[in-house]
């Protein structure tokens, strides 16, 4: 990597929350002053999965994470790092010959409760005093709260599984979000007159909780409003259990079969539910498209 100064946030940052927005808004200060490039440094799994053996289910891919940080806070580069090479380095080594020598940081920001390096033994006391004699400079951020709730990815996770995407969107800061490549499904929205998008989502990373959601959708030409079943679809899969992230994005009618497309969440209209026919479940998403242009044109005013 080239020797360029750097200023760098330090974490996981599963979700990009408003949490981690203090960090990254903190390395774009830093950075503005000091003359350098504002970083992050994250890792290419959850550090909670790898050292508990439990899967742990991520709010956001690396992808997203990535592009959330650039987007939203102004990071031009984001350094995701191995995790199991990362957690047998000393953390001394971490900071003297990964951050200062081979990242070229001159500054580094890290949450109250960063920990790296070998055990987990590097905390943010010994960060802190490991730059004061490096050279380099350190802010460590404390918690931050939202309605007296500490903002965690843990505690938005409970709110993305419960459907309810508004307050999820408050302490995130942004709409929850998957992204991923359209691939083939039973195509019945079509002969419905709702096609849908059938999103693969990525591997790890939590959907919403069952349900129908007004959403917007980010295509290669731009962007629309949808609606969104996450579930099993049990009206016309009867004992399924894999589980779709179906999007009928209103007025469109492209072929995005292989493409890449974003899904924001925005509210759960309705739990999903087994209707007695094919046509009432389409009344039903009829029903539930007129709502959707209705939140939009809500939320524009």
């Amino acid at each position: 990597m080239d020797k360029q100064r750097r200023v760098i946030a330090l974490g996981f940052f599963d979700g990009v929350h408003l949490g981690h927005g203090a960090l990254l808004r903190r390395v774009a200060e830093r950075s503005r002053a000091l003359g350098a490039r504002p970083c992050a440094f994250t890792f290419d799994r959850s550090p909670a999965a790898a050292l508990t053996g439990r899967a742990v289910p991520l709010l956001s891919g690396v992808e997203d994470r990535s592009r959330f940080m650039r987007e939203l806070y102004g990071i031009l580069e984001v350094v995701v790092a191995p995790f199991d090479v990362m957690r047998q380095m000393d953390w001394r080594d971490f900071i003297d010959q990964y951050l200062k020598e081979e990242l070229g940081a001159v500054h580094v920001v890290a949450g109250h409760d960063f920990h790296f390096g070998y055990q987990g033994q590097g905390n943010p006391q010994r960060l802190a005093e490991r730059c004061r004699e490096q050279g380099l400079g350190c802010d460590i951020i404390p918690r931050v709260e939202l309605d007296g709730v500490t903002i965690s990815s843990t505690y938005i996770r409970s709110l993305v599984g419960a459907g309810d995407m508004e307050q999820a969107r408050r302490f995130l800061g942004h709409p929850h979000a998957l992204s991923g490549p359209v691939v083939h499904g039973h195509e019945l929205g079509r002969v419905m007159g709702t096609p849908t998008a059938n999103l693969l989502v990525p591997e790890g990373v939590i959907a919403p909780g069952f349900g129908v959601y007004a959403s917007r959708v980010f295509l290669p030409g731009g962007q629309r409003l949808a609606v969104t079943n996450v579930g099993v679809r049990p009206t016309v899969s009867a004992g399924g259990t894999a589980v779709t992230v179906e999007p009928w994005i209103l007025d469109y009618h492209g072929d995005l079969y292989g493409k890449d497309i974003r899904v924001e969440f925005y509210a759960r209209l309705r739990p999903e539910r087994k209707f007695p026919s094919v046509d009432a479940l389409r009344a039903a998403i009829l029903q539930n498209a007129e709502q959707t242009r209705t939140y939009f044109e809500k939320a524009l005013r």
